[in-house]
């Protein structure tokens, strides 16, 4: 896969997390206090394939105990989900796994665009985020914040910030003193105000949700926008 978009590199380290921290610092001083209050934030890297934007489907709109539950039957430990292996999953065995229709049918939908060749889930991750994100949401099924979500954790993409998931919005409300919490368009925009680090934004805010607004009462399960409480693993 490539190793940079435009000059930035691809987020693959804790160096790379501290980088972004100190630079996002520098380019918006309200998040000197986010980080002081934040403590450490999780790299949150997967590979990039097709079990990557599988559990990330998995993941919209419910808790991540819920996630984590479907997840376990689809690929228990040890396994790896494959596109031969959703593609051949009967209606039963979706059912079993606690799969809804919709993300069954999603989930197919993805599993036939890769083994068609129409889809290379690793290509993908080295596009530029608009053009990543126009190809992964053109599969029925996968919107915006799972698209941004995959490039964000599995290709590692530097400027992504999925400005759909309630989680990042509570916190960034919480974190400026927002209320009502900002709305999609107005977490975009204020997002604007992190490039080309936005990816590390993402990280920082949701490991303040988990610290400052998960434990106050936060979101109700599922509530998250595809995140759980507080995003992706």
């Amino acid at each position: 896969m490539a190793d940079s978009w435009n000059g930035h590199r691809r987020i693959e380290t804790q160096g790379d997390i501290a980088e972004g921290l100190m630079a996002l610092a520098a380019l918006d001083p309200r998040l000197v206090a986010v980080i002081a209050a934040t403590g450490p934030v999780p790299l949150r890297r997967g590979p990039p394939g097709f079990a990557g934007l599988a559990e990330v489907i998995v993941g919209q709109m419910v808790s991540k105990a819920s996630a984590a539950a479907i997840w376990a039957r689809l690929a228990p430990a040890g396994s790896l989900l494959t596109p031969d292996a959703m593609a051949g999953m009967d209606e039963a065995g979706c059912r079993a796994a606690g799969l809804s229709q919709a993300k069954a049918r999603a989930l197919k939908g993805v599993a036939q665009a890769c083994l068609s060749g129409d889809l290379d889930l690793h290509a993908v991750c080295d596009l530029p985020g608009e053009a990543a994100i126009a190809a992964l949401t053109a599969l029925p099924g996968v919107g915006a914040w799972t698209a941004e979500v995959y490039l964000l954790v599995h290709a590692g993409h530097p400027d992504i910030f999925p400005a759909g998931d309630v989680a990042l919005r509570a916190a960034v409300g919480r974190a400026f003193g927002l209320d009502p919490r900002p709305d999609i368009a107005a977490t975009r925009a204020l997002s604007e105000g992190w490039v080309p680090w936005r990816s590390v934004a993402a990280r920082l805010f949701w490991a303040y949700y988990a610290r400052h607004v998960r434990p106050t009462g936060g979101l109700a399960a599922g509530e998250a926008g595809g995140a759980g409480a507080g995003g992706p693993a």
